[in-house]
């Protein structure tokens, strides 16, 4: 991660106060998921009150500019919750979490899966997907 997105995500996280739902653990637990990865550039993009995104791209990508993002919706500043969006082509969603997203990603069809409270078996399957991106993000290089 560039040094510039690195001060804005860390100011953001100090600043975020945790609600009993715990999403901004939730987050931290993805973005240190994305962060763990071979080869992946993260950026941080804020836009008070609508949301902040942090953005996965694997290097090897070439037709994508990124595998995910992971949206802080920030409509209620006090209850943010997260939406993990997926390029369509790129994952699978066996359990039917997500929901289509027509030209939701970039003007291309996106899946999005929220996550309204922290919950282990939800944050699994998650990584699941972006596992699945991720994989999926470096095929389009070779």
């Amino acid at each position: 991660m560039e040094k510039e997105d690195q001060l804005k995500l860390n100011e953001f996280l100090e600043a975020w106060q945790d609600i009993p739902q715990k999403t901004k653990k939730a987050f931290i637990q993805l973005k240190d998921h994305l962060a763990g990865k071979n080869d992946v550039m993260l950026t941080f993009n804020e836009r008070p009150g609508i949301t902040y995104s942090l953005k996965a791209a694997h290097l090897k990508q070439k037709k994508r500019d990124l595998f995910a993002m992971v949206d802080v919706i920030d409509d209620d500043p006090e209850n943010r919750w997260l939406s993990v969006c997926f390029y369509d082509d790129m994952i699978t969603d066996p359990e039917e979490k997500g929901d289509f997203v027509p030209e939701g990603l970039f003007g291309q069809d996106a899946h999005c899966i929220d996550l309204y409270e922290w919950s282990e078996k939800s944050l699994s399957y998650l990584e699941k997907r972006l596992d699945e991106a991720y994989e999926n993000a470096f095929k389009e290089g070779l």
